[in-house]
């Protein structure tokens, strides 16, 4: 009979354990995971805990390793030993996200601070947390039912996250306007846009994408040879915006509106969706994307 585990997060590593009836106690199981931080790379997670980036990518299936994001949970199965680590405190809980779910409302039902949630789980954004997303609730007392279910009809936009897209505005017209022009839904292409950048130009990812849209300078030579016929200028907010979005467009009439294939097409890559359909990898990030879409309005 296998035993019961439990995840939990202890300094920033996420530790699966086992619980022992024998010995009454809680032992730490074989293959731990981190949690991946905010900046981090494959690269970095590699030299830090002595796991190859190729064990990394085949661990986590990982469809493209120059796209991992804080939050997620990564295996190590290093096989690394070293000072046994405790168990978290009592008290502590672990919280699985649900769909719609926000900061807010997880905390007032375990009654605790939204800021304790964002330190513990080390949340860069706490507008952007998504459905199966495990977090750390410390302390706090036993939930007394279900979590609170999300508002209707679309869930607020927390007021951190509403003044910054306010201070971004100028952006966001230019989405919209991108979004007409090509016939994409409005609240697609914002949440898309800002759950790659936050609306920002400048944003320039570890593995070379660049802009609003998180474009590789080659996936925007493509866009730009094949459905523009004309050259894309990465650097620059519009034409970036532009390319981004009119590749949505294609997605959109490739997978005859099937929009988690769009969503993960634009994630892992077409030929990764059209030979494997939706990796595990993209699942939280269309869900996010859903979130924002809901967020946003039509």
């Amino acid at each position: 009979m296998q035993r019961p585990r439990i995840l939990v997060v202890i300094g920033g590593l996420a530790v699966a354990l086992a619980l022992s009836p024998a010995l009454g106690a809680v032992a730490l199981a074989a293959d731990p995971s981190i949690v991946v931080r905010p900046g981090d790379t494959l690269t970095a997670i590699s030299k830090r805990h002595g796991v190859p980036i190729k064990r990394l990518v085949e661990l986590n299936r990982i469809a493209n390793p120059n796209r991992i994001y804080a939050g997620q949970h990564l295996r190590l199965n290093s096989g690394a030993t070293g000072p046994a680590r405790q168990a978290a405190p009592a008290r502590t809980r672990i919280h699985v996200v649900n769909r719609g779910s926000t900061l807010s409302h997880i905390g007032a039902h375990y009654g605790v601070t939204v800021s304790s949630i964002v330190a513990a789980n080390g949340i860069v954004d706490p507008s952007r947390i998504f459905a199966g997303q495990r977090l750390v609730i410390p302390g706090g007392r036993a939930p007394a039912g279900p979590s609170a279910p999300a508002a209707r009809p679309a869930p607020a936009v927390p007021s951190s996250m509403a003044g910054l897209m306010e201070k971004r505005s100028w952006v966001r017209r230019i989405v919209v306007n991108a979004a007409d022009r090509w016939g994409v839904p409005r609240a697609l292409a914002l949440a898309v846009a800002w759950q790659e950048s936050g609306w920002q130009q400048r944003v320039v990812s570890h593995a070379g994408a660049v802009g609003v849209m998180q474009l590789m300078p080659a996936t925007a030579d493509w866009v730009g040879a094949t459905m523009l016929d004309a050259e894309v200028d990465i650097h620059g907010t519009r034409s970036n915006v532009n390319a981004g979005v009119r590749l949505l467009k294609h997605y959109i009439q490739r997978y005859g509106g099937n929009s988690d294939l769009v969503l993960a097409a634009y994630y892992q890559g077409q030929s990764a969706a059209d030979r494997h359909g939706i990796y595990s990898v993209s699942v939280p990030y269309i869900a996010s994307i859903r979130q924002l879409e809901r967020m946003l309005g039509g």
